[in-house]
């Protein structure tokens, strides 16, 4: 019931554009490989993969350096951005479609906030951690700081919103906004304690970055987005339903409160091990499923896939630029997604400012 009239009401508003949905997850699909072997065969190091394997079709051996850049540091970092990318895309396509908001991100659930003040916590105070602590943890101090941090937030925020078993949408905006506020005031206190190394690691974490990817750091957090990736999928037939309005979906037969826990619990944890694990990276759940929207329509059945898709296929490509621009130096990711998502969002709100009331 849900579902037939849902998809009714989609295809009305909308018009039916499965068929162009479709043909766009192909394109996606086939962008998504082209992207990832280039993303293989480029680097400052000059290591190709098209070398490499006609080395192998000649039963040449691999040089050992040229095994550990492709092996140890690309492939790793390949899998990081894919799924970083997409976790950051589909979460923001799943916001968007909760609060009935274009202009949602995973930031309103108080992730990216609570993410960051973890983080920063652990760059200027993890020196004070007892030494055994510190050599347990090590490199992992920093992601692991990060996620505790973000869910921090979401629990808080979600407590917040909620009120004898309901959460309210409109409560839990206006709570992101004040945990935001007060994230943003502890941090700078941080900030104002920080050292001039502490800084540097700040202003780079802060900016985003895949350069830290390694087998382990993405074997410890890609559990945690694919198992957000794979709950917000199965939400598409919800989100379709509070399309309509809450009141709607509730007398159709949808289980609202349910459907709103799961999304927002989804994006917290897809969200929380990405930014632990890349730093902040902006615009990619912003833009991406807006884009999707306005070329496939709001059927979030195809959305979702295709957000997973091209935020994959985008981050991957913004990763390859960053490392090829001023090779060997890299510049941050957040740099770069900034600067192409900037302008396509003001192109996107310049043509819609006389549909879209803001």
């Amino acid at each position: 019931m849900v579902t037939a009239e849902t998809a009714m009401h989609l295809r009305r508003a909308e018009g039916d554009r499965s068929g162009i949905a479709r043909r766009v997850t192909l394109v996606l699909a086939v962008a998504m490989v082209a992207v990832s072997l280039l993303s293989l065969s480029a680097g400052a190091s000059g290591v190709s993969l098209s070398g490499t394997l006609a080395a192998l079709l000649r039963g040449e051996a691999l040089d050992p350096a040229d095994r550990l850049v492709l092996l140890q540091i690309r492939l790793p970092r390949l899998a990081m951005g894919l799924l970083v990318g997409a976790a950051l895309a589909v979460s923001g396509a799943v916001m968007q479609g909760l609060f009935r908001n274009p202009l949602a991100d995973p930031g309103l659930v108080g992730v990216s906030a609570g993410a960051g003040l973890g983080a920063i916590t652990a760059i200027v105070l993890g020196s004070a951690l007892p030494v055994g602590m510190a050599a347990a943890l090590g490199p992992h101090l920093l992601p692991i700081a990060a996620f505790a941090g973000g869910w921090t937030a979401t629990m808080v925020l979600y407590a917040i919103a909620s009120r004898h078993g309901r959460t309210s949408v409109a409560t839990m905006l206006l709570g992101g906004i004040a945990l935001a506020a007060l994230t943003g005031a502890a941090s700078g206190l941080l900030i104002y304690m920080a050292d001039d190394s502490q800084l540097r690691d700040l202003t780079f974490w802060g900016m985003g970055s895949l350069a830290g990817a390694s087998w382990t750091r993405l074997l410890a957090a890609a559990p945690l987005m694919a198992a957000g990736l794979i709950a917000a999928l199965f939400l598409a037939r919800g989100l379709n339903g509070l399309a309509l309005g809450e009141a709607a979906a509730h007398h159709m037969g949808l289980a609202v409160e349910r459907t709103k826990r799961i999304a927002i619990l989804s994006v917290a944890v897809s969200t929380g091990a990405a930014v632990a694990v890349s730093g902040g990276i902006g615009f990619v759940g912003l833009v991406v499923p807006h884009l999707l929207r306005l070329a496939t329509g709001p059927d979030h059945r195809r959305l979702l896939p295709n957000a997973a898709l091209l935020g994959a296929t985008l981050l991957v490509l913004a990763d390859l630029l960053s490392r090829t621009i001023v090779a060997p130096a890299e510049l941050p990711i957040g740099i770069i997604t900034a600067l192409a998502g900037g302008p396509v969002f003001i192109a996107i709100l310049l043509r819609q400012r006389g549909i879209v009331d803001l």
